[in-house]
């Protein structure tokens, strides 16, 4: 009689609920900081923000999201970059990202029986987990890449001149990239602008680690699920060979 391992796994519902306890939390404080940033701008350039100075530029930080009103002596800045909200957007973000690699990476793995962190879970859970993950994440990264790269599955030809009237000399396309999903324009004036934010094509390539490493979580577990079935299958077919020759 053959024996087979019982499966385990990790315990990550702590690491998953703590995931996404910190989106949510991150989601609010985003939205906070976006509303509070939306007419700052406008008002530090009509002289509605005092600063130390004259005002030399306005611009908007990525993340935490903030308008930056430069003066000459300094800068003054929205409610996003400032300490209390800034400091909660950056410990939002860095325990949903620990929280989500931590969590992934452990449902790729096989643990021997043993330890606190080690529970009992069939195959087809552990693949259903996965799969779960693995969709999730996904949906993720093809959202964000739908958002970043519709203009660019056209081909290069036509990336900067998306949505342009075609009696309107469109702007050449120089740099070109799918992946990450950016390209040059320039224009008749000889001014160049990239189609894409750096934060949007830096988000879009961030997002796809967490959905390889769900991909390769998925893949193992479907792998090990196959290899249960056919160990089975092998070890119940000696036995109806005898039954047979009786």
């Amino acid at each position: 009689m053959s024996y087979a391992r019982t499966p385990h796994g990790y315990r990550t519902d702590g690491l998953w609920a703590t995931a996404g306890i910190a989106f949510g939390a991150l989601t609010v404080f985003l939205f906070l900081a976006v509303v509070a940033m939306s007419d700052f701008g406008e008002r530090c350039a009509h002289g509605l923000i005092q600063g130390p100075g004259r005002l030399r530029e306005v611009r908007h930080q990525a993340f935490p999201p903030a308008t930056v009103c430069e003066f000459q002596g300094g800068e003054v800045v929205s409610v996003g970059g400032r300490d209390v909200l800034g400091t909660l957007l950056w410990t939002g973000l860095l325990v949903m990202v620990v929280c989500l690699f931590v969590a992934l990476l452990a449902e790729c793995l096989d643990p021997e029986p043993g330890g606190r962190l080690v529970t009992p879970m069939s195959r087809t859970r552990k693949l259903r987990r996965t799969g779960t993950a693995f969709a999730i994440t996904g949906f993720a990264f093809l959202l964000l890449y739908a958002l970043a790269g519709w203009r660019l599955v056209q081909g290069p030809s036509s990336a900067c001149s998306a949505g342009r009237d075609r009696d309107v000399l469109a702007p050449r396309t120089l740099e070109y990239s799918l992946f990450p999903p950016q390209a040059t324009c320039q224009y008749a004036s000889g001014h160049t602008k990239r189609v894409n934010p750096p934060w949007l094509v830096s988000l879009t390539a961030q997002s796809a680690a967490p959905t390889l490493l769900a991909g390769v979580g998925f893949a193992l577990a479907w792998r090990r699920r196959g290899a249960e079935r056919r160990d089975a299958g092998r070890a119940a077919s000696p036995s109806s060979g005898r039954e047979d020759t009786r």
